[in-house]
């Protein structure tokens, strides 16, 4: 199955040192991604741990307790081999969930009424850290250039005379502070975690091993490569726990974490990536992971690769917090812009994690308002069209793209919009395709018709699609269209990347009457991956009809002929009944260059287009009932 992306950085810090007989305690929970109790006891757990944060780190075990979940992306999945050994086969006994432990020890055994990890009280973790250690720990890490593999380097002193059974070993455990899943990888609903262990090293049964005895001075200095795996979800958010354990007793005598002091998270663009105006305003997210509160920042903008004045700002940003920092104004040009930028200095010097410094983004700029109705086949090989934008969010490889070879139900001539969530790995990545902004003036009856096909991977991957309107430039949106998982899907479940059959398309259409006779209207399409299979679009209009209930007319036929055409070109409708019809003819630039009124007899009718005047190309004639249903054929004009 296939891995989430990483999202690596570099850098080089620090971790604290332990003051030389303060003990920091160990708390290990083991929770299920499939456990109801956990999945209720965890948001309170994390108050309590949080408050007390300068006595006790927490990791987190996703042990399969009552279950395992089944999807291959989830926490228990990616790492059972080590979850395993550690809740049952080192000693801990785990047979409930949520259960806890401190310094490797029940938490009974610090006053908590039970080893349930709800019992957890504020006493309990005062108790275990007012016991003296009898080490120090300290350490430092430093990022290799391809931003895989960091080394840790490890420094551990005997603060006091020291003798255990043994063995007695240093554990180091990847976690993250921090994972947010857009639906729930288990049952229980949970999709926020917290210090979650992802891999140790160099193995968790081993650890590293140290001397049984030490005396009061004594030092040990080693390093740990650690390979950082593939499912990590972002690596801002890793920390390293290292620890000393007792195997014998399972005492943890000592345990550190990795901080970062000043640390500022560049979260990129949040501003409107359309601009109605050639003087755009960029805003960006900015989080601080760090320890220390962060007063002053230098952010470098970048415009279309030239880079601009550094920008400084001044302010109070709480560690844990995130800002929204409203960038200088920058003047432009219509049509799409590359925006970068990079925290250069925090607090007045350098950054502690520069890795995740840097941010780049995209804005469009367009003045140009486009009267509906708007047609779009995609059969022309420009893409996007003209005053279509697509907007890749992450920056990533994977975007909208148009594939001359298909179209909806198999139609010609080809081609279609896909949106590759079989190859994309980024998680929640939602990239947007903007529609030309259309002006509804004098319209009624407005509606969003497209064709859309799309299979599932597995049942519980879910991808979806929203479709979003504004009507002051890309502001503030409303949802108008949302449909995820099976609802979205077109064809049964696909192993395979999915591309449709002319059979595996569906026909949506969106009621947009609230916004007739509105000057600007926006439209986009968003999509929501999961790294699962592929979205395929096609036949997206912005068209005024009355109460489409279909987007295919039941004649019993409709030709075109001559096509290609050159001087004029007649459409045919055959029909048991008769009744009244509206023929519309557009250019593939979604413009209306004509419109004809048919009141059709029954049998065969007949109504003539002159083409002589028309450019060569591609021609699109949409043909209306009274009813409202609709159909579209393919002209050619060829000179």
């Amino acid at each position: 199955m296939k891995k989430q992306l990483l999202i690596l950085g570099f850098a080089s810090l620090s971790i604290f040192g332990i003051a030389q007989t303060t003990r920091m305690s160990l708390y290990e929970e083991f929770t299920g991604e499939n456990c109801g109790p956990c999945a209720s006891t965890n948001p309170g757990l994390k108050v309590l741990l949080d408050a007390n944060a300068s006595k006790i780190i927490p990791i987190k075990w996703q042990v399969d307790i009552p279950s395992a979940p089944t999807t291959t992306w989830s926490l228990w999945q990616t790492n059972q081999t080590e979850i395993s050994w550690r809740a049952y086969s080192y000693g801990y006994g785990i047979t409930s969930a949520p259960s806890g432990r401190i310094d490797g020890q029940a938490q009974t055994a610090f006053g908590a009424s039970s080893n349930n990890a709800g019992a957890m009280t504020a006493a309990a973790i005062s108790s275990a850290q007012a016991v003296p250690s009898p080490f120090t720990i300290s350490m430092q890490r430093s990022w290799d250039v391809g931003m895989t593999v960091f080394t840790v380097t490890v420094s551990i002193t005997a603060a006091q005379t020291y003798t255990c059974t043994g063995p007695l070993r240093f554990r180091l455990v990847m976690v993250e502070k921090k994972i947010n899943f857009a639906s729930a990888p288990g049952t229980n609903g949970e999709k926020d975690f917290y210090y979650t262990a992802r891999k140790s090293f160099p193995t968790l049964q081993t650890g590293t091993s140290l001397p049984t005895s030490w005396t009061t001075g004594q030092n040990q200095t080693f390093t740990i490569a650690c390979t950082a795996p593939s499912y990590i979800v972002t690596k801002s958010e890793v920390e390293c726990i290292g620890f000393i354990q007792d195997d014998a007793t399972r005492r943890v005598q000592q345990a550190g974490i990795t901080k970062a002091p000043n640390d500022a998270q560049n979260l990129g663009v949040v501003s409107s990536f359309y601009s109605c105006s050639t003087t755009h305003t960029p805003a960006i997210a900015v989080r601080n992971v760090g320890d220390n509160a962060i007063s002053t920042m230098t952010i470098l903008p970048v415009l279309d690769g030239v880079p601009g004045t550094p920008f400084a700002w001044a302010g109070s940003l709480a560690a844990g917090a995130t800002t929204t920092v409203t960038m200088p104004a920058v003047s432009t040009t219509v049509g799409n812009h590359t925006y970068s930028t990079n925290i250069t200095a925090v607090n007045s010097g350098a950054d502690d994690y520069p890795s995740n410094n840097s941010k780049n983004g995209s804005f469009a700029v367009s003045t140009t308002v486009t009267a509906a109705p708007i047609v779009q086949t995609f059969s022309l090989s420009t893409f996007p069209p003209t005053n279509w934008y697509r907007n890749n969010q992450d920056n990533g490889t994977f975007q909208f793209s148009r594939i001359p070879t298909v179209n909806a139900y198999g139609t010609t001539p080809a081609g279609a919009v896909k949106y590759d969530s079989w190859n994309n790995p980024v998680v929640g990545d939602r990239d947007e395709l903007y529609m030309p902004h259309a002006n509804f003036t004098g319209m009624t009856n407005m509606k969003l018709t497209f064709d859309v096909a799309h299979a599932m991977v597995d049942p519980t991957v879910i991808e979806g699609l929203d479709v979003m309107v504004s009507t002051n430039c890309g502001v503030t949106w409303n949802n108008v269209y949302s449909k995820y998982g099976t609802v979205l899907a077109t064809a049964p479940v696909y192993t395979v990347a999915f591309t449709p059959s002319a059979t595996q398309w569906r026909s949506e259409v969106v009621n947009l009457g609230v916004y007739d006779g509105m000057p600007n209207v926006l439209v986009k399409l968003v999509p929501y991956n999961s790294y699962g299979n592929n979205i395929w679009l096609d036949n997206i209009n912005l068209i005024s009809s009355t109460d489409i209930s279909s987007t295919t007319l039941n004649f019993d036929a409709i030709d075109v002929y001559p096509n290609p055409a050159q001087n004029e070109a007649t459409v045919r409708i055959t029909t048991p009944t008769g009744g009244n019809y509206t023929l519309l003819l557009f250019n593939v630039m979604g413009q209306m260059v004509d419109q004809k009124d048919m009141a059709a007899d029954a049998g065969s009718s007949t109504v003539t287009f002159d083409t002589k005047d028309l450019a060569s190309g591609l021609y699109n004639v949409i043909i209306t009932n009274k009813a409202g249903n609709t159909t579209v054929k393919k002209l050619t004009i060829n000179k």
